[in-house]
């Protein structure tokens, strides 16, 4: 047999293999290249980049639960011109697809990023971020509201020939509906899912312990909703999805491509162990070798429902 091939496409990019470094849990990039060799994995996310720095919300802004992770970092951020300046030139250098996560309060805000980084030939792909739940402009209020979603993408689209992918939120009744509306006006893909909202009390003063109130739940709590928000928008809807949410180890991976993605993105299992996404990999490879899989994009939505 020859060699397994783990190459993947998510539209006109191709992944070497399907693992992906989720925003916001790997900084810009540098920070987890000193615990594994980037050059071995498919594509790194950024931290969210937006028009201006962001200093995000006041502490405490992440918190353990007993399944995973609540964090209310606020999307912190250096802003585009500090990216471009102090972050471009370490990312150019690495033989790793860059796809840029980008944030805003406003439409107006989201085409400005993406006009700005669109002729910086580091970046390889957009994702765009319209489905925070911790911050208090934007985040939540687009990510629920599918015309806006829509808007959003048409007018991305209509300003760069990169691959788009729009980052969806999981609090919604039917996230298809989105993801088709997502593709209707330009997305190659989507990334599915984004944080689940949860808060935490302390029990004894009764406030809040998150500062922000509201966070962001991640981590294997979410992996059952996530796993069938991507059926779902598999089921009906053919655009490639980057299936996100709870996966620490290679058998979640596999999981989440039967189900239906076609790239993986691996986010709070990062804090825990900075190199898991090469332990991954290698699981997901002696997987296709032991099950005599040539291609790993097989998998996707391979679920067989008799």
């Amino acid at each position: 047999m020859n060699k397994e091939d783990l190459s993947v496409n998510i539209g006109s990019l191709k992944l070497r293999n399907p693992i992906m470094l989720a925003s916001g849990t790997v900084g810009y990039g540098s920070e987890i290249s000193e615990f594994i060799d980037l050059k071995k994995i498919g594509a790194i996310v950024t931290k969210s980049i937006s028009l201006k720095p962001r200093k995000g919300n006041k502490p405490q802004r992440v918190l353990e639960t007993s399944a995973g992770m609540l964090n209310a970092i606020g999307l912190t951020n250096v802003g585009v011109e500090k990216f471009i300046a102090e972050k471009i030139p370490f990312l150019k250098k690495q033989d790793v697809p860059i796809i840029c996560n980008i944030a805003a309060s406003t439409l107006e805000e989201y085409v400005e990023c993406v006009k700005i980084l669109n002729y910086e030939d580091g970046i390889h792909a957009f994702e765009i971020n319209v489905s925070c739940p911790n911050v208090k402009e934007g985040g939540l209020q687009f990510g629920n509201n599918e015309k806006m979603v829509g808007k959003i993408t048409k007018e991305i689209r209509s300003c760069t020939n990169k691959p788009i992918i729009i980052k969806l939120s999981p609090n919604v009744a039917n996230i298809s509906e989105f993801a088709e509306t997502a593709k209707k006006e330009g997305a190659d893909a989507v990334s599915a899912i984004n944080t689940l909202i949860g808060t935490s009390f302390n029990i004894k003063n009764r406030k809040p312990k998150l500062k922000n109130i509201i966070g962001g739940l991640s981590g294997p709590a979410i992996k059952p909703i996530a796993l069938a928000k991507i059926f779902e928008i598999h089921q009906k809807v053919k655009i490639p999805i980057i299936g996100i949410g709870g996966i620490m180890n290679w058998q979640d991976a596999v999981e989440f491509m039967i189900a239906g993605a076609s790239a993986i993105q691996l986010g709070t299992v990062n804090f825990i162990d900075p190199t898991a996404a090469i332990k991954i990999l290698n699981g997901l490879t002696e997987y296709c070798k032991g099950n005599k899989i040539q291609k790993i994009s097989s998998l996707t939505g391979s679920y067989q429902l008799d």
